[in-house]
């Protein structure tokens, strides 16, 4: 029962992900494209600007494409080997995430949000 729900789930984890990703670079670049075409905003901002945008949406959709492996491996096939892999995959995109993090927050998750102005 839990396995006919489990594989279905997932995929639409992995899709979600997937198109986090997707959306979030077309959404940046959308942004980015009418910054330049504006010319309102100066070149170095439109580009900083482009890459917090795009980080967010590979933020998002590393979270959701770990969620989708979680949900996979240890549900579906909780063997030995597939949980090494699922814990080195989930290594990789924690540590993703976490650079991605500093990249668009400027901090690190553990660190105290500085006090507001």
């Amino acid at each position: 029962m839990v396995e006919s729900i489990i594989a279905p789930v997932t995929s639409i984890l992995e899709l979600a992900g997937l198109a986090a990703i997707a959306l979030g670079t077309l959404w940046a670049t959308l942004i980015a494209g009418r910054g330049l075409v504006a010319r309102s905003t100066p070149p170095g901002r439109i580009f900083h600007d482009y890459r917090l945008n795009l980080s967010r949406g590979i933020l998002l959709g590393l979270e959701l494409l770990v969620a989708a492996d979680i949900t996979g491996t240890l549900i579906v096939d909780p063997t030995f080997e597939s949980l090494g892999v699922l814990g080195l995959i989930v290594v990789v995109r924690t540590f993703l995430s976490f650079t991605l993090e500093v990249e668009v927050t400027g901090r690190w998750p553990w660190q105290a949000r500085p006090p507001a102005d």
